[in-house]
């Protein structure tokens, strides 16, 4: 069964699927084949009635309303596969109703907040340099943290203020700001070279292990300064993207603009942001 979970995996990897798309696929689709080979089922002699235990056995367990809508797109997904493949007949989760998932408001940090969150590095270390370019960067940019993790080197403009984002078939520029500019010139011109172990490393930000900052690693560093900020709302690096979009907004920008920046495919996407501008984020429960 691994081998076609594999095969399955690398038809995702061949049609872009960003890394954690695919590992949420994966993820999901190991749990749904190992609760039926428990039970001596094989995925591909299974039918609604087991998608629905299976759909049941998650709501069982406590999973929430999202996780389950998650993994029965993963499986459907894997179904539309194993057809393709002539290994199966149906889709057994095409027609299961998942749990509706509450759409929540995103977070929002106000001015303060963004302040106080991007004084905490440590100037005096490297880390902390390094830390203060990621946060400014992220905060200037509104850039996906997938995003800002997987910049490269020659994305960067010092010359002309802004970063190139690359997206599947298309990339957009972004300038960075004043701020944002001179802590990155900071950091590429006089810490990273400290970071690599080899020239031939070409990821923007580094780890101090020399490697490529990963996505968990970022959400560590951003925990960390939230507690020493002491900052009481559940931060994550969307979240800063969130916020870069509602100070855009208030300061006078337009959706159109916000939407190209944000890179957004739809502009209700970006409209969505409109209702906290006008200074009302602190009496929002955000």
């Amino acid at each position: 069964m691994k081998i076609i979970i594999d095969e399955f995996i690398e038809s995702l990897k061949a049609r872009q699927a960003s890394p954690n798309t695919l590992a949420s696929y994966e993820r999901d689709v190991i749990q749904f084949s190992n609760y039926f080979e428990s039970q001596n089922k094989k995925i591909f002699d299974l039918t609604k009635e087991d998608m629905q235990e299976y759909i049941n056995h998650l709501i069982a367990e406590g999973k929430s309303n999202s996780t389950i809508s998650r993994s029965t797109a993963s499986i459907k997904a894997l179904y539309r596969y194993l057809i393709s493949k002539k290994l199966a007949e149906e889709n057994i989760a095409e027609d299961i109703e998942a749990p509706k998932v509450d759409r929540k408001d995103p977070i929002i940090l106000n001015s303060s907040e963004i302040e106080k969150l991007l004084e905490q590095p440590d100037l005096s270390e490297l880390k902390g340099q390094r830390d203060k370019a990621m946060l400014e960067v992220l905060y200037a940019t509104g850039i996906r943290v997938t995003e800002l993790i997987s910049l490269r080197v020659e994305d960067v403009s010092l010359t002309n203020g802004y970063i190139k984002v690359k997206k599947k078939n298309s990339e957009r520029h972004i300038p960075l700001g004043n701020l944002a500019l001179k802590c990155l010139r900071e950091y590429m011109n006089k810490v990273r070279p400290l970071l690599i172990r080899t020239e031939d490393e070409r990821t923007l930000f580094i780890n101090t292990n020399g490697q490529k900052m990963t996505r968990q690693g970022y959400w560590k560093i951003l925990k960390q300064y939230k507690e020493q900020a002491k900052i009481d709302k559940d931060i994550t690096p969307h979240t800063i993207r969130h916020s870069f979009a509602v100070h855009m907004l208030e300061s006078g920008a337009e959706i159109k603009t916000v939407q190209e920046l944000l890179g957004h495919t739809d502009v209700a996407s970006t409209m969505m942001y409109t209702q906290f501008t006008n200074n009302n984020i602190d009496d929002k429960n955000v």
